[in-house]
């Protein structure tokens, strides 16, 4: 592909990292969503991917995002909406019912989605142990600076000089990736609704600037385990996995 990987272009040399404009970012993202859409929801049998990350994510010359390396995806009958199976992904993009039991659903692509938005407009990396104890998961952070009503401070610093770049645009963004981690695999949207939160949010209209307003957010789950994930599913319920508490939902106005 003409720009390698999206891992390649959100971490790599600055010069590199300076092409990724707010338009092409919000692109990216609407691109990944309709091929997860695509192959959630369309494609029979439906079929999840199980390692949805920014590496698997391949860009063409126009930006044009690619979903790759399905060769650990999972075909799902139409009337089937889970299976059980041995534990396969990414620490960072792992969803936490997934990693702990092995419970296997659409849903499970879609935190994977969540943690890719996190990565588009933050720039960051998905995990990070060189930083301070707190901040290593992407996640955690997002969820803590959403907390503390600082979620602009998340937004990467470049996107600053682009002259096509809406901060509250990027905020809802952010809001909508917290939302595809949350921790119950209910509450997170379906793909088909993702891309039409994101459609909303491109309209350029003010109203469509806090599509969020009367929606709880509730907390994310995390897997912390540095431990690799893709060997074997966990059979070990006292390893040293650990998913946040999460808060009581309020109803929730979209249809997921």
């Amino acid at each position: 592909m003409e720009h390698n990987s999206l891992a390649h272009m959100l971490l790599g040399k600055e010069k590199i990292r300076s092409e990724l404009n707010w338009r092409v970012r919000r692109e990216i993202c609407l691109g990944i969503a309709r091929g997860l859409a695509y192959i959630h929801e369309e494609v029979k049998p439906h079929i999840v991917h199980r390692d949805i990350k920014a590496s698997n994510i391949l860009l063409e010359k126009n930006f044009h995002p690619r979903i790759s390396d399905f060769g650990l995806s999972k075909l799902f009958p139409e009337n089937i909406t889970h299976i059980s199976t041995r534990v396969a992904g990414t620490l960072g993009y792992l969803a936490p019912e997934y990693a702990i039991s092995g419970h296997l659903t659409r849903k499970s692509d879609v935190y994977s989605f969540g943690v890719l938005i996190l990565q588009i407009v933050s720039g960051r990396s998905a995990v990070d142990f060189d930083l301070e104890l707190g901040e290593h998961y992407l996640v955690q952070k997002a969820w803590e600076m959403y907390k503390s009503k600082r979620l602009v401070d998340l937004v990467d610093s470049r996107l600053e000089v682009d002259g096509n770049f809406s901060e509250k645009e990027a905020i809802e963004f952010l809001k909508l990736g917290l939302l595809c981690v949350q921790e119950k695999c209910s509450l997170r949207p379906r793909m088909s609704t993702a891309i039409k939160l994101m459609t909303m949010m491109n309209m350029k209209d003010e109203t469509n600037m806090n599509l969020f307003v009367n929606v709880e957010i509730c907390e994310p789950g995390v897997i912390t385990d540095k431990m690799d994930l893709k060997i074997a599913h966990r059979t070990d319920r006292s390893s040293p996995l650990s998913i946040s508490t999460m808060p009581s939902p309020q109803p929730y106005p979209f249809r997921i």
